[in-house]
Parts: C-alpha cells; sequence; structure tokens
C-alpha cells in the first residue's frame, strides 16, 4: 500500500489570492539540493532562464534552450513539495506566435509536472497569454526590463526613471493583467511607478529591483549567497558563500598533495552501504 503526501503544493490561484496581502516569497532554484533547502520558506519557486549566466557562464539568457529548462525544471521539482514552481520559457519558445507557445509551454507543464510557465512582453505578448490561460497553462508575466530583449535593449539599465516613459510599461501591465496572468514580474522598474502599477492591476506584482512596493520579491539564489561574481546594486547578498566555498577547496587541495587521504577502513562500502 502506497503512503501518499499529505503536503499541499501551492497553485497559481494561491498566488494570485495574496494580491495586497502577506508579501510572496520568491527565489530561483535549478537544482533538486537547493529546490530541497528553499522550498519551506518561499511560495514561489523560479526556475529562471538565469540559469544560463549561473550554471553555463553565457553573458545573456539568450543561449538557453527548451531542453535546458525542462531538464532544471524536472530537478527542482524532484527537490520540493509545496512551494508553486513557475518555470520560464527561453528565448525563441513562444515570440513566434500563441500555438508555438502552447506546444512550448506544453512540454514544459507535461515533462516537468510544473504548475506554471512564465514569459517576457506586455502589450505584444497579451493574445499569447490570453491563448494560454484560456488551455489551462497559468502564465506569470514579466514587463520592465526584459532580459531576453537585452540585444534590443542595449543594455540593463532601470526603466521608468522618468514619469514621460511610464505609459508604455504601465500598458504592458494592464495588458498582461487583463489576459488572465495569475501574476507578474516586475524587473528594474523606479518605485514610484512599481507603486502606481501594483496599485493598478489587480494581480499580484513581484518586484527583482523595483522596490518594496510590489506585493512580492523575487532574486536569484546565487546572487543572495554571495556566489555569483557580479551581482545587481539592488541585490542585498544573505551570505558570502562564495569565499567559504573556495576556502574548503583550497584545504581539500591541501590535504591531496599531502596524501592526506582517508584510510582503507574509513572509505565509504558503496556495495554495502557500512
Amino acid at each position: 500500500m502506497s503512503v501518499q503526501s499529505t503536503t499541499r503544493r501551492k497553485t497559481a490561484p494561491d498566488i494570485r489570492a495574496r494580491k495586497g496581502g502577506e508579501p510572496i516569497v520568491m527565489l530561483t532554484s535549478y537544482h533538486a539540493h537547493t529546490a530541497a533547502m528553499v522550498d519551506r520558506h518561499c511560495d514561489v519557486i523560479l526556475v529562471g532562464d538565469s540559469l544560463g549566466n549561473v550554471m553555463h557562464g553565457f553573458e545573456t539568457t539568450v543561449p538557453v534552450t527548451l531542453d535546458m529548462m525542462i531538464l532544471q525544471g524536472s530537478a527542482v521539482m524532484r527537490g520540493s513539495r509545496q512551494a508553486l514552481v513557475a518555470v520560464d520559457m527561453p528565448f525563441g519558445s513562444y515570440e513566434a506566435g500563441k500555438e508555438q507557445a502552447f506546444h512550448s509551454a506544453a512540454r514544459i507543464m507535461k515533462e516537468t509536472q510544473c504548475g506554471a510557465v512564465k514569459l517576457e512582453g506586455g502589450v505584444r505578448m497579451a493574445e499569447t497569454v490570453r491563448f494560454l490561460t484560456e488551455r489551462g497553462i497559468p502564465v506569470m508575466g514579466h514587463i520592465g526590463l526584459t532580459p531576453q530583449s537585452i540585444n534590443t535593449l542595449g543594455s540593463f539599465k532601470a526603466q521608468g526613471r522618468e514619469a514621460d516613459s511610464w505609459a508604455p510599461i504601465e500598458n504592458d501591465a494592464r495588458a498582461i493583467a487583463e489576459a488572465g496572468a495569475f501574476s507578474m514580474v516586475i524587473e528594474a522598474v523606479a518605485e514610484p511607478l512599481a507603486r502606481k502599477i501594483t496599485q493598478d492591476v489587480a494581480i499580484p506584482t513581484i518586484s527583482i529591483g523595483a522596490s518594496a512596493a510590489c506585493d512580492g520579491q523575487v532574486l536569484v539564489l546565487e546572487d543572495m549567497l554571495g556566489l555569483s561574481p557580479k551581482v545587481p546594486k539592488f541585490v542585498r547578498r544573505y551570505g558570502n558563500l562564495g569565499p567559504a566555498i573556495e576556502e574548503a577547496v583550497a584545504a581539500y587541495a591541501a590535504d591531496v598533495r599531502s596524501r592526506a587521504f582517508p584510510a582503507a577502513e574509513h572509505v565509504y562500502d558503496m556495495k554495502t552501504k557500512t
């Protein structure tokens, strides 16, 4: 007789219902073991296409593929139990049209068993968001600075610093909310604009460099742990694991060079588990 877990995983409607309530806690993860560590503390775990930068050393997220997202999304689902897992749709997997977006999103959800997908873009993606949500795929939007568009944006600069530049970003937010997204990430947007958007839309807004005016925050896990060599100015480092890892590796290397290997009787026996 199988024993089933009583832990209930959060869903997109659960996150949608948090609008104006307790702030939403969200972090990225790309591995089963880090997902297990953050799961109990997070409402949402994002399998971000930032894995291209963090895991593969790419300069941008553009080279990330759908297969890469599915592989890491599956790992995060295996490691987590209660958080909603949302998986980024990578560049080139949804922009050609709503049918392409549906096939890509359906693959992600079927093969990872995650609870939602995330895609970038505002007004231009509203029809796609509506198409997906009407067909049973929960969508998290992403407006403001959209990293997949870096080759047209030119740089990772903050958006909406001047009031006369607000209208397009506000239009993007309204379009995504009205199309049926259950929440949206607002990236690198000035606080007054982020506050106005948060007040104007009916779905939760999640900040990444858009201030505490939003309904929650997401950070790249490696950034806040001190594992990334370069981080945005808005990131608060809650740990400094990089130097600690280097120190441990240096100690290990010194042991190896001095032949301080474990004695045979202390070597783990993989066959007998003794």
